[in-house]
């Protein structure tokens, strides 16, 4: 073998080298159990070990200053559940916003556990087993939050939130799991169509990507895990015991989704309350800002207080736009 076919023998070997050592390493990010600290104020990073997950899984969570002040009281537990992407680089800010709600006293001082779904976990047991995402949650995180922190421990002391796929993951784990949580908040969600078919924000291609990932490339192991199906399934449990909210912008690409999965809210008679945000996107910390006070207001009624929306603000929010 001459000099230029070996140097180009070994840069071939090296690309390939390359190649795969990128994607184990894109693989392990999207599996990554333990993601990097966010430093914020208030806001700690705490590790568990998973029996599902045969390792260690990490959160982030957020204690309100009455934690210090107030040694004997039980606070209530909000689970925020990201997007895709991991939600590290929005925690912060997220956290901040929660912080200055409950210093106002706009909302009463809860816990925030900021769930690790991984990159796109999609808060679903895989059906090929390899990420136990829901039981992971449902299974280890809330027992272990409940047995570490002064929490109240029941349903009612229990709100789920999330956004775009952690919307998504709100509304499943809520529908099914209606004795653990009493309040399900579902913003921006997605995937909510009937069929993983068409993802609103990435196409076809990436549809199909996620479903052959995340279900085994079956339509009908996902329409059986959807909120959808739980939601047919549920429906006497969450139309007697759940808090339901579905919040998204009209600019948002998931806005028809969205829509639709109302429609089917609505058909089985569940009560929740539908509100659209004009000139939004699909934007986490737009959608909280465009909320307002209204969003400390269902918090609140999740809480337990008696809380009552005036007619002029809740109107303009609840009317579909002009098509």
């Amino acid at each position: 073998m001459n000099c230029p076919t070996r140097a180009l023998t070994l840069l071939l070997v090296m690309h390939m080298v390359a190649s795969s050592t990128a994607q184990q390493v894109e693989s392990q990010s999207r599996h990554a159990w333990v993601t990097p600290e966010v430093k914020a104020p208030r806001v700690s990073f705490q590790t568990f070990e998973s029996t599902a997950a045969k390792g260690k899984v990490s959160y982030h969570i957020y204690t309100p200053s009455a934690f210090e002040r107030e040694p004997k009281r039980r606070f209530s537990v909000v689970y925020w559940l990201h997007g895709s992407g991991g939600g590290i680089a929005g925690l912060a800010k997220v956290a901040a916003h929660f912080d200055a709600a409950i210093e106002a006293g706009k909302t009463p001082p809860c816990f925030i556990v900021f769930v690790n779904g991984l990159v796109e976990g999609m808060y679903v047991d895989w059906k090929d087993g390899s990420v136990p995402m829901e039981t992971v949650v449902v299974k280890e995180l809330v027992p272990h939050i409940d047995g570490t922190y002064r929490t109240i421990a029941t349903r009612e002391g229990r709100l789920l939130d999330g956004y775009s796929m952690g919307g998504y993951g709100a509304a499943r784990l809520g529908f099914k799991f209606t004795e653990l949580f009493r309040a399900v908040s579902i913003m921006g969600g997605g995937p909510l169509q009937a069929e993983l078919i068409q993802a609103p924000r990435a196409g076809r291609q990436r549809a199909a990507e996620v479903l052959k990932q995340v279900y085994g490339g079956d339509q009908e192991y996902f329409r059986s895990v959807s909120p959808r199906r739980l939601a047919e399934q549920n429906a006497e449990a969450i139309i007697k015991g759940s808090l339901v909210r579905q919040v998204c912008g009209d600019k948002d690409e998931t806005f028809g989704p969205n829509r639709d999965f109302h429609d089917h809210l609505e058909k089985l008679q569940i009560p929740h309350t539908w509100t659209i945000l004009p000139g939004v996107d699909h934007n986490p910390m737009k959608t909280l800002i465009a909320l307002g006070d209204s969003n400390w207001d269902f918090y609140r009624s999740a809480f337990g207080e008696q809380v009552t929306i005036k007619p002029e603000v809740a109107k303009p929010n609840t009317l579909r736009p002009t098509q």
